[in-house]
């Protein structure tokens, strides 16, 4: 039993909850993760960090694109039961998503745009940097160039190099929190995981996760499946 009697009346209570997510919600609906052995960047020839950056859109947009064509996109992926659990709990107004995730489950299971930051942005979300137009999924994956005139068509997520979207946004949604909940994240990519240092003093935190996540606050730390956890939830 992962969700106490404890842990549910915290959820029971809360009225201004913020979930902080990562990879590890998504895996659950198929989405292979990013640093695991199982993971996308396994894959990379490069390091990830400058094959998945603005130098390399601009250096060598071919390889990159290859390589998010093949490992990243993920269009037939499902909501899973976190991504209900969590958009439920924000269509009783009581929630609020933070995630670092990329591939919009959370908007497919109903969230609602004013309540999620996507603070690393989307994959779906298709523009050209030239003219900021934007670009349809079946174009993008036909070419990285658009038809006509060859500009270059790029994702809007955060590559590295670049900052994070709605970030004083995300501030005050963890200022204003009464419940804190990270889900399926690592907790070690920056500035995301600086987030928990807005909270106010006494504000409950909890870590669902595998693995514990590093973190200097008072953070109630659950290691287990967060499919089972949300299972247990009662709303």
């Amino acid at each position: 039993m992962l969700v106490t009697a404890a842990i549910q009346a915290l959820f029971d209570q809360a009225q201004h909850i913020v979930f902080l997510t990562g990879a590890g919600v998504s895996t659950l609906s198929g989405i292979p993760d990013y640093r695991s052995k199982n993971g996308q960047y396994q894959h990379a020839t490069l390091a990830p960090e400058y094959l998945l950056s603005d130098q390399a859109f601009a250096e060598i947009p071919e390889q990159q694109y290859q390589f998010m064509q093949r490992y990243m996109y993920f269009p037939a992926a499902q909501p899973n039961i976190v991504h209900q659990k969590m958009a439920a709990l924000t269509q009783q107004g009581r929630a609020k998503i933070i995630t670092q995730n990329v591939d919009d489950l959370d908007l497919a299971a109903g969230v609602q745009p004013d309540r999620l930051i996507r603070f690393h942005g989307s994959l779906y979300d298709l523009y050209t940097p030239v003219d900021g137009q934007q670009v349809s999924l079946a174009d993008y994956q036909h070419s990285l160039y658009r038809a006509g005139d060859q500009a270059k068509i790029r994702p809007n997520i955060t590559f590295y190099g670049e900052q994070p979207k709605q970030v004083e946004e995300a501030v005050r949604w963890v200022r204003q929190a009464d419940l804190l909940v990270v889900v399926g994240t690592s907790f070690r990519v920056y500035p995301f995981a600086g987030l928990l240092d807005y909270a106010r003093p006494g504000t409950k935190i909890l870590a669902i996760n595998l693995e514990k996540i590093p973190t200097t606050a008072a953070v109630t730390q659950i290691q287990g499946n967060a499919g089972e956890f949300f299972e247990e939830l009662k709303l």
